[in-house]
Parts: C-alpha cells; sequence; structure tokens
C-alpha cells in the first residue's frame, strides 16, 4: 500500500510540474514535449494502479493513452514543421 501511494504521489508531482511547463512553455515544441511527458506518466500512474488494484482493464487504458499520446505527437510536431 505505501508504494502505491509513493508511486502515485511522485506521478502527481511531476504532472503538475509538466503542467507548468505547458502553461509558461517559451515555445510550442517545449509545451509539446511537455504534453508528451505528461502522458507518458499518466500511463505510468495507470500501471501502478493497475498493479495495485489487480485488475487488468486499467492497464489496457494506459496502453491506448500512450498509443495516442505518441500520435498525437507525432501530428502535432509534423504540423509545427509544415509537412502536414
Amino acid at each position: 500500500m505505501i508504494e502505491f501511494l509513493i508511486a502515485a504521489i511522485i506521478c502527481v508531482v511531476l504532472d503538475l510540474l509538466l503542467l507548468v511547463r505547458v502553461l509558461n512553455g517559451p515555445t510550442a515544441v517545449d509545451r509539446l514535449c511537455a504534453i508528451d511527458c505528461m502522458s507518458v506518466v499518466t500511463a505510468l500512474g495507470l500501471s501502478a494502479y493497475t498493479v495495485f488494484t489487480g485488475r487488468i482493464i486499467y492497464l489496457d487504458i494506459a496502453l491506448v493513452e500512450a498509443i495516442l499520446g505518441f500520435i498525437s505527437t507525432v501530428f502535432v510536431s509534423r504540423y509545427l514543421e509544415g509537412r502536414l
């Protein structure tokens, strides 16, 4: 129980720090990288919750969230580059 609590606190702190970068990022690329990192941290938090509860459905949700985060990062980066 205490390990999950520590992992949850770390994920929340990381998400808050990344949210500050999203809101105050000097460029769009900085904001995009921070959003991608938030996606990864959220998937990590869902994976930890899966281990804690023992319900496999949260792992599927984490996988879908990670895939959608990667695809959205690729599309936005191509848009910012001007090739979309």
